[in-house]
């Protein structure tokens, strides 16, 4: 008999079989493993729960009748409807000692594909087994591949372009989980792109069709934090004159993108990480709850697991928002892209200001190559706005894109303005901390929203 997997499976099938009788489990390892079938077993609907929340498998197996009730078969069909509810493409595969029709309409009506009873054939185990994993894996297949084409042609989302190796895994998770209503974490250094990702991923999603609504976290102070995530009643403060509907509510049905999260501050996470758990928000001054279905995406450029130790950031709140973590190569790690994303940002500033610009000066696209982008994409979109505005000419020449000054000792310090002077050390510092902005706020004697502002300004 072939293996389950078939020709071109690269990882064998893996299975969870639950059922509180260890011989049982013993039995079906015994039959299924020398199949090339990987297998898990759980001994209690709680086990199977667990696994099922840590593991991914191509199909499940499960009892319907355990120790606390071996004959209704509750607590199957309970397991099963849960089963169901957090994966429905997982095939699940009932079996009972105690089975009978009634039992197996139930159990297919709750969302079952298929219905065994012990003592079971091994071969019609076998072949419904192998049925239902060829299955799950060639509708994984097609879900890959329309989330891959929709990737590439997804409508309402910015240009994505992403063609260096160092970017493949990325569009690889993204292609996986943009469909799903999984929530996201993106890492990366500040300007590498986490906004588009986020974007894109939002395209990629049934959610489509409704809004996506981003709050850059990091700008809200304390006070303004509550009322501009969940809102506010007339009168619940003093400037509270109206109502005021929150940025959760306003994003029902869609997604919300929570940018720089790491900087929310400890007494507000506590709040964020209810309304995550409950799917629950109360706007500031009311006396009920509002129900919202929001998928959330979330993006910084901090170490959260180093914020976590140092007690600065809640560990509970991290698994919430890291279901997948999508982490963003910096520029430098992916020079392969310079050019085409040099040759989109120049045709959308060309397009802009109307100027007859047909491309750059192969110097110039040299100088882009070598510079060492400590604001990422971000400044590298700056750097084109500024070329297209100071071109006199059809080409980008070395000279428009102002690169030298990230290089101050080559410069006379007293021709330069005092805005490019500050750009100077403001990039000067990035790099010498790696894009660290809480180490390079503190060097430059600024509080981090006053070089998020800066930095802002200076396209870094």
């Amino acid at each position: 008999m072939p293996g389950p997997a078939g020709r071109t499976s690269v990882r064998p099938p893996r299975i969870l079989a639950a059922d509180d009788q260890p011989h049982i489990l013993d039995a079906l390892e015994l039959l299924l493993r020398p199949q090339g079938y990987e297998i898990d077993t759980a001994r209690s609907p709680a086990l199977a729960r667990e696994a099922l929340f840590t593991n991914s498998y191509d199909a499940v197996l499960i009892d319907l009748n355990y120790t606390r009730d071996t004959t209704s078969g509750g607590e199957g069909l309970d397991l099963l409807s849960e089963i169901v509810a957090f994966d429905r493409g997982v095939p699940v595969v009932v079996m009972t000692a105690w089975g009978n029709v009634e039992l197996a309409v139930e159990a297919m009506r709750r969302g079952a594909r298929d219905f065994v009873q012990k003592p079971w054939d091994n071969e019609r185990l076998l072949t419904i087994l192998r049925t239902q994993v060829e299955l799950r894996r060639a509708l994984q297949q097609a879900e890959r591949l329309e989330a891959e084409n929709r990737l590439l042609r997804a409508e309402g989302r910015p240009e994505f372009i992403a063609n260096a190796p160092a970017m493949q895994p990325l569009l690889e998770i993204m292609a996986r989980v943009g469909p799903s209503d999984a929530n996201v974490l993106i890492t990366g250094e500040h300007g590498t792109g986490k906004e588009v990702v986020a974007q894109t991923l939002h395209a990629l999603s049934a959610r489509a069709s409704r809004p996506i609504v981003a709050v850059n976290t990091g700008a809200l102070s304390e006070g303004l934090f509550e009322s501009e995530l969940f809102g506010h009643v007339k009168g619940a403060f003093t400037d509270a004159r109206t109502d005021r509907i929150g940025r959760f509510e306003l994003a029902d049905g869609g997604t919300i993108f929570l940018d720089e999260i790491g900087n929310v501050p400890v007494r507000q996470q506590s709040r964020l990480l209810r309304v995550l758990e409950s799917g629950e928000v109360e706007r500031v001054g009311a006396s009920r709850s509002r129900r919202v279905d929001v998928r959330v995406i979330s993006a910084t450029n901090t170490d959260l697991r180093a914020a976590i130790a140092a007690g600065q950031f809640r560990e509970d709140l991290l698994f919430r928002l890291n279901t997948v973590e999508i982490h963003l190569p910096a520029l430098r790690e992916r020079r392969e892209d310079i050019p085409a994303l040099a040759g989109h940002f120049l045709a959308r500033y060309a397009s802009r200001y109307r100027r007859p610009i047909q491309g750059l000066e192969p110097s110039a696209l040299q100088a882009l190559m070598q510079h060492c982008w400590p604001g990422n994409v971000r400044e590298l979109d700056h750097t084109l706005e500024r070329a297209v505005l100071m071109c006199r000419s059809s080409e980008i020449k070395p000279a428009d894109l102002g690169l030298g000054a990230s290089h101050p000792q080559d410069q006379n310090l007293e021709a330069l303005s005092l805005e490019d002077v500050e750009s100077v050390l403001i990039r000067k510092a990035l790099q010498r901390f790696h894009g660290n902005v809480s180490q390079a706020a503190e060097a430059l004697g600024l509080s981090r929203g006053a070089l998020y502002r800066r930095m802002e300004k200076y396209g870094l």
